[in-house]
């Protein structure tokens, strides 16, 4: 099991932010500029932990450098598949997260949840920076 799956089902976002290189890179599933750096990637993540209710992952996908989770999930009533993407660097740390949800309803709740979290999301990363 892939580090990071143990600390996001720990809901341990210190954890997760440990597990993170500096120069990672988050790629959202609902807003088209990926988002750089440890500081706004480990908040988007504490934001996802308040919005996601019942997350679980199903499945682990595990390469050398590369792991795909796939998990289930509530945001907003709806329900929710999705997969978090980690790309490794040389030294074992997460350089790009990427996720992705369906089906559209979901997709469509999480962007409302996680839009209502942004402005805490900001204030998070620039205390952090």
């Amino acid at each position: 099991m892939h580090p990071f799956r143990s600390a996001v089902e720990a809901r341990d976002a210190a954890a997760v932010e440990a597990l993170l290189a500096d120069d990672v890179v988050f790629v959202s599933p609902v807003a088209f500029p990926p988002y750089p750096g440890k500081a706004i990637t480990a908040a988007i993540l504490r934001g996802a932990l308040r919005v996601f209710e019942d997350f679980r992952y199903v499945r682990e996908i595990a390469g050398e450098r590369d792991h795909a989770l796939v998990f289930e999930a509530t945001v907003g009533g709806k329900q929710v598949t999705g997969c978090d993407f980690l790309h490794l660097d040389e030294d074992g740390l997460i350089d790009e997260v990427m996720v992705m949800v369906r089906p559209l309803s979901g997709a469509n709740a999480l962007a409302e949840a996680m839009g209502a979290q942004f402005d805490q999301i900001r204030r998070e990363a620039a205390a952090q920076a």
